[in-house]
């Protein structure tokens, strides 16, 4: 049994832990985490920025990288507190965004200004407890490589993004989005698709059936 995994096995031990790195109530790391121990364990790539306002609650528990010549812009938050979090190369965190793991982006996105990615859910079911009280459970996003996500948009945990799609502007995307596809609305729906033989956009057919 490795040292990670006995600690998971060990309620004590893991919140004793789970202490000494966040204080109590709170999300991000303590200063010492933050300067001592994840520069040695989190991947950052060649030419990266990472403003100066940016709120970094990465732990060294879960998985954080960014790729070559990625930038999160000023006011973002970055979580990995339950989820590993992963962002490509060429990639650019517009402003504002929040994203909380677990959720991989690939290389040259682009994100615009106040964006929400969160893989993270509260369950809810049991009336008689305060939900904040009920625990959480995550759903991996997964935004792959030349999207487009407009400004304001919402994406919901669960959700897979497919390649060179864009997200409008204020969407809130709760399915899957395929490759080559532009979406838009809440829920937010197919509104166009890449048409190979004909290399145009195409508006997607609606059906009343």
């Amino acid at each position: 049994m490795s040292v990670a995994e006995y600690i998971k096995t060990n309620p004590k031990l893991k919140k004793l832990i789970h202490r000494m790195l966040i204080p109590k109530d709170e999300a991000r790391p303590r200063l010492w985490v933050k300067w001592f121990v994840n520069p040695f364990i989190h991947q950052r790539g060649k030419s990266v920025k990472i403003r100066r306002r940016v709120r970094m609650d990465v732990l060294p528990f879960n998985h954080f990288s960014i790729g070559d010549h990625s930038t999160i812009e000023e006011f973002s938050t970055i979580n990995n507190g339950v989820g590993d979090v992963s962002i490509g190369q060429n990639t650019l965190i517009g402003l504002s965004n929040v994203i909380i793991g677990p959720v991989t982006i690939g290389n040259n996105v682009i994100m615009a200004q106040h964006v929400v990615v969160s893989g993270l859910n509260h369950t809810y079911e049991n009336t008689t407890i305060p939900i904040k009280d009920q625990g959480t459970y995550t759903r991996p996003i997964c935004i792959n490589d030349d999207c487009w996500i407009g400004a304001n948009v919402v994406i919901t945990a669960g959700v897979k993004v497919g390649f060179h799609s864009i997200v409008a502007a204020g969407s809130v995307v709760t399915k899957d989005v395929p490759p080559l596809c532009i979406v838009g609305g809440n829920p937010a729906r197919i509104l166009k698709r890449y048409n190979a033989e004909t290399s145009a956009w195409e508006k997607e057919k609606v059906s009343f059936s």
